[in-house]
């Protein structure tokens, strides 16, 4: 059953059970494990992982940073949620409670901390991802209804990553690494994308997916996470492969009789994977697997 708020109903339980619900829980590393794949591949020693500032940045992107994206999504979108499947049961639809918005506007103004905690090196990329994370779907420029543009901003969910590497490391990351995970974030959005063509075209909604329609969009993201295999492989091969999955993955999906409404809950679990396994290549450079032996047979 879809679960909604209405501004008579009274509790802070159920505006808190709303509020996680709200906060997509399953799609939460798509904004930290970012944070951690930053912090790793930043660091020089193992101090820096447990820094007050990259514990910080984890904190904020793991729930408030959700709250805030997905609810400015939820309040902006009350007409279009109507039609939308994927409000039953996994979501939740905005019913009107002011108190939704009170805590998206907190969110927001709690983000305004992570510029305390962080060197001026990383607040460009903080400032990217608050501008493109309220603007992807409120006015003015609300990038979710122009295609392609829709794709192209949804680099948001790679920023945090950014913000937190630039923090750790006192640099911005290797630039084919942001390429790469702008890159990997476009697809992801516009195969996110894919079981809303009906809802959005029947709403009035514009987006990628809705001109390609549904083998074309297959298609464009194909191509995408394969440009983005082939970016991170400048980096390191090893990257490139691990990365070669998405455009494996979204071609047997468009020649499978799997329905994308199925395949679209899957990818949680494959991108799970996928950034445990980058998460542990970056641990393994500060902490060769020969260490960690050699320190458990002390």
């Amino acid at each position: 059953m879809t679960e909604t708020v209405s501004g008579t109903e009274t509790g802070a339980s159920v505006g808190a059970r709303y509020l996680l619900k709200l906060s997509r829980p399953r799609f939460w590393l798509y904004l930290a494990g970012p944070v951690v794949v930053g912090v790793v591949y930043g660091a020089s020693s193992v101090g820096d992982l447990f820094s007050p500032t990259a514990l910080a940045l984890f904190g904020y992107f793991l729930l408030p940073a959700n709250v805030l994206l997905y609810g400015v999504n939820d309040v902006f979108d009350a007409d279009v949620d109507t039609a939308n499947p994927k409000k039953e049961g996994r979501e939740v639809r905005y019913g009107g409670d002011r108190r939704v918005v009170a805590a998206v506007v907190a969110t927001g103004l709690l983000g305004l901390l992570t510029f305390a905690v962080t060197p001026s090196v990383a607040w460009p990329w903080l400032a990217g991802f608050f501008l493109l994370a309220v603007e992807y779907s409120a006015p003015p420029f609300r990038f979710k209804t122009t295609p392609f543009l829709d794709s192209l901003s949804n680099g948001l969910y790679v920023l945090p990553g950014v913000a937190a590497y630039a923090a750790v490391a006192g640099t911005a990351p290797p630039l084919p690494a942001v390429v790469g995970g702008w890159l990997w974030t476009m697809a992801m959005h516009t195969f996110s994308a894919i079981p809303d063509i009906e809802p959005d075209r029947a709403a009035g909604i514009k987006t990628t997916a809705t001109a390609l329609g549904e083998r074309l969009t297959y298609a464009y993201c194909a191509v995408v996470w394969a440009l983005a295999a082939l970016v991170f492989a400048l980096l390191d091969v090893r990257l490139g492969a691990l990365l070669a999955v998405y455009p494996v993955a979204v071609a047997l999906v468009a020649l499978s009789d799997v329905s994308v409404d199925r395949a679209y809950w899957w990818y949680p679990a494959i991108n799970g994977v996928v950034g445990m396994l980058l998460t542990l290549g970056g641990l393994w450079r500060i902490l060769p697997p020969s260490a960690v032996v050699g320190v458990l047979n002390v």
